[in-house]
């Protein structure tokens, strides 16, 4: 039977019919195939039902192949990071959990990465890419890397830039700057990377996106209720008791589930140098809406 790739797309990927890793890497081999089925077979690739050694060899040979299409590459690049985080969190010493790929494959996937954003005649996109996947696993590099795309007069090296800190310590100054930042997509990001690293300094920020509930970028709400998982203070939870009674089920959802991380972490010390894991699909690239939000 033949596997539609769009349908993958359209289902979550512990539905997916076996034999879809085969018809994944088929379309990632395939130079006749389109632009468009290769970069959703790189989209689809990243998932870890699907990840193995095979098929992450076939994602860092098209994200640092110069003669395979700009999308394509970027897709392959961002796609690697999920398994980039489970490796870096899990390790591979369990003898009850063998991970999705070996600890040399591991290792060479963040050296391309890195040398890929190194690159600076590869696509600003793809070396964007290979910074945001590389991040999702410890590497002496990325403060520098973070730091300068902050820097840059370039904006989409500084939404780059707030991406990352979500999952570097040490940006929390800079993280509260982009909060006040008119630019949605930059803000967007910094209400990500609050939550990420657990900035505390943040909740009056947060607080107001929650209390404008409605009124503005439904992506926003729901990153601001994710984030006061992490930094709500437990005698403000008012707020998210609110949100529970939202029409929206997702928003309701989200509340509870950041109520869950209050009542969990009620007594913890800051958070900030913490490190936590993300929801994989939050940082996968292109959500259907055009916006630059992985």
């Amino acid at each position: 039977m033949d596997i539609d790739l769009n349908m993958l797309s359209e289902m979550g990927a512990w539905e997916w019919p076996e034999g879809s890793a085969a018809a994944i890497k088929k379309v990632l081999r395939d130079q006749e195939a389109t632009v468009e089925d290769r970069a959703l077979a790189a989209q689809l690739g990243g998932e870890i039902v699907v990840m193995d050694d095979e098929m992450a060899g076939l994602l860092v040979a098209l994200a640092e192949s110069a003669e395979a299409p700009v999308e394509v590459r970027e897709r392959a690049a961002i796609a690697l990071g999920p398994v980039l985080e489970l490796c870096d969190v899990d390790g591979f010493d369990d003898p009850y959990a063998e991970p999705s790929i070996t600890e040399p494959v591991f290792a060479h996937i963040k050296e391309t990465l890195r040398a890929i954003h190194s690159e600076s005649t590869a696509p600003k996109s793809v070396r964007r890419r290979a910074l945001e996947a590389a991040v999702r696993a410890e590497g002496d590099w990325h403060g520098k890397a973070i730091a300068d795309a902050y820097a840059s007069n370039d904006p989409e090296w500084k939404l780059t830039a707030v991406f990352c800190m979500q999952h570097v310590n040490g940006f929390e100054k800079q993280i509260l700057e982009s909060l006040e930042s008119e630019n949605p997509e930059l803000r967007f990001e910094a209400v990500r990377a609050a939550g990420g690293r657990g900035v505390k300094a943040a909740w009056p920020q947060v607080l107001a996106i929650l209390a404008a509930e409605g009124e503005g970028d439904k992506d926003l709400l729901l990153a601001a209720i994710d984030a006061a998982g992490s930094i709500c203070p437990e005698e403000e939870t008012d707020i998210l008791l609110e949100l529970l009674d939202s029409e929206d089920e997702e928003i309701a959802d989200a509340a509870r589930d950041a109520l869950d991380s209050v009542e969990l972490g009620g007594d913890d010390e800051d958070l900030e140098d913490e490190d936590f894991e993300e929801d994989d699909e939050d940082d996968e690239p292109g959500n259907g809406d055009g916006k630059e939000r992985r």
